[in-house]
């Protein structure tokens, strides 16, 4: 357990320029209490202590605002950036390396017994809002955009993003165009982009109208 929360402490020192030091992220990141936490109560739930593993689990919720089930599955380097909202099933899996920020959900869809959350890949990023809902995977190196809503399996080496999310890179290609591999700050933004459409349109359908006028006034 020790070797695995010293993982989890460097995984956030690579990944957050904030973090300087390892005493530091000990002491004040929310992520690694809730992990610390959830390693502990998920001990417990697999030696069938499910009701103290529960218990475990609401503490955590309390002191770090971060739900994470007691049956979840989580991989080493697990890091829960900021972390408030952050809600994960109890059928969850999450591989190794993996970024969540704050409000994102590993949920399922409705009230089915059996696997009803999803399964994360090693190196994914579930970016701030980002609801990632039933039983599919989303496959290594893939990233989820802010605010999606994900009901589908998203291959790995894509990004995924809008309501409901739909993929708009794969292997670092933008899809049906060039592009670039994105962080989550260029994320693109399907609304945006129809938006861009319509206004183009209606520039175009004010050009027509004043050429329709000028001819009108000519006559």
């Amino acid at each position: 357990m020790f070797k695995a929360l010293r993982y989890d402490i460097n995984a956030v020192l690579e990944r957050d320029p904030a973090a300087r030091n390892a005493f530091e992220v000990l002491l004040c990141y929310p992520g690694i209490h809730a992990i610390i936490l959830h390693r502990i109560a998920h001990w417990f739930y697999n030696k069938g202590w499910r009701l103290i593993a529960r218990i475990i689990s609401q503490i955590n919720r309390f002191i770090t605002g971060i739900e994470i089930h007691p049956a979840a599955k989580i991989g080493k380097g697990l890091f829960i950036d900021h972390g408030m909202g952050v809600v994960i099933g109890e059928t969850a899996e999450i591989g190794d390396n993996v970024t969540i920020y704050q409000g994102a959900t590993l949920g399922g869809t409705g009230k089915e017994t059996g696997k009803r959350h999803p399964t994360i890949g090693n190196n994914v990023v579930i970016s701030t809002g980002a609801k990632v809902l039933g039983p599919f995977k989303v496959g290594d190196n893939s990233k989820i955009g802010a605010n999606a809503v994900v009901l589908k399996e998203v291959p790995a080496n894509c990004t995924a993003v809008g309501v409901p999310a739909h993929i708009v890179i794969k292997d670092k290609r933008k899809i049906c165009d060039e592009g670039i591999d994105l962080d989550q700050i260029r994320m693109p933004d399907p609304v945006e982009e129809q938006i861009d459409i319509l206004k183009y349109k209606i520039i175009c359908l004010e050009k027509s109208i004043k050429k329709l006028e000028g001819k009108d006034e000519t006559v």
